[in-house]
C-alpha cells in the first residue's frame, strides 16, 4: 500500500508519516531537505525559483524509483510530486518569480514523469489555517522559514485546496489539523487509521 502525505508548509506531513509508518511497520520516504538551493531562494525567490523546484522535482522521481525498487509492502511517503508541480512552481509562475519558458520547461518534464510513475493508494492532505502554520514553523525552529512572508503561505494554501477539490485525480482523506491535533490526542490517529483502512479496502492490505 501506497500513502501519501500533503500539505503546505509546516502542517505535519513529517509528523504523521513517522505515526503511521510506526503504526503500520511501513518504511517511510521522507522530503529531501538539503536542497542546495532552498537558503538562497528564501532570499532571492524570483533569481532562484527555477533551480529550486527542479532539484526538487528531480529528487522526488529518485525516490519513487527507490521505492519501486525497494518493493516494500507498505510505505508511506512524505509530501509528493504533485505538489512539486501543482502547488509550489504554479504558485511561483504566478507570482511572476519563475518565468513561462521556464515553467513550460518543468512542466514538460513534470508530465513525462509522472506519466512513469504509480499514483498513491490514498493520498492524506493535512489541511491548516495561516495561524497553524505559522505556529508550527515557529516551533520547529528552521533557519531559512522564519522570514516566510504569510501572504506565500496564504497563496499556498489556496493552491493547495484547489487542487485538492478540483485537479487531483485519487483517493483523499482530508485532515483538518485546525481541530485534529493527532500528537496531543492519541484517539485522532486512531481515527485516522480506521479511516485509511475503511478508503482502502479492496487494496493490498496494510
Amino acid at each position: 500500500m501506497y500513502i501519501a502525505i500533503a500539505g503546505n508548509i509546516g502542517s505535519g506531513k513529517t509528523t504523521l508519516t513517522e505515526m503511521l509508518t510506526k503504526h503500520y511497520g511501513a518504511k517511510a520516504y521522507y522530503e529531501d531537505l538539503a536542497n542546495p538551493y532552498i537558503s538562497d531562494f528564501y532570499d532571492d525567490m524570483g533569481r532562484w525559483s527555477f533551480h529550486l523546484q527542479l532539484w526538487f522535482l528531480g529528487s522526488r522521481i529518485q525516490q519513487t524509483l527507490t521505492m519501486l525498487a525497494d518493493e516494500a509492502d507498505n510505505v508511506v511517503q512524505d509530501r509528493t510530486i504533485y505538489e512539486d508541480a501543482h502547488i509550489f512552481a504554479g504558485n511561483l509562475h504566478q507570482m511572476g518569480l519563475m518565468s513561462g519558458r521556464d515553467f513550460g520547461t518543468y512542466m514538460k518534464l513534470f508530465d513525462i514523469s509522472t506519466d512513469l510513475i504509480p499514483k498513491p493508494d490514498l493520498l492524506i492532505y493535512l489541511k491548516s489555517s495561516i495561524p497553524t502554520l505559522v505556529r508550527q514553523i515557529q516551533k520547529r525552529g528552521r533557519e531559512y522559514e522564519q522570514n516566510i512572508d504569510e501572504e506565500y503561505l496564504i497563496r499556498l494554501n489556496d493552491k493547495y485546496n484547489n487542487w485538492i477539490e478540483n485537479i487531483y485525480e485519487g483517493r483523499v482523506l482530508v485532515v483538518d489539523k485546525d481541530t485534529d491535533d493527532f500528537v496531543a490526542d492519541p484517539s485522532i490517529i486512531e481515527r485516522i487509521c480506521a479511516e485509511v483502512e475503511e478508503m482502502c479496502s479492496g487494496k493490498r492490505q496494510l
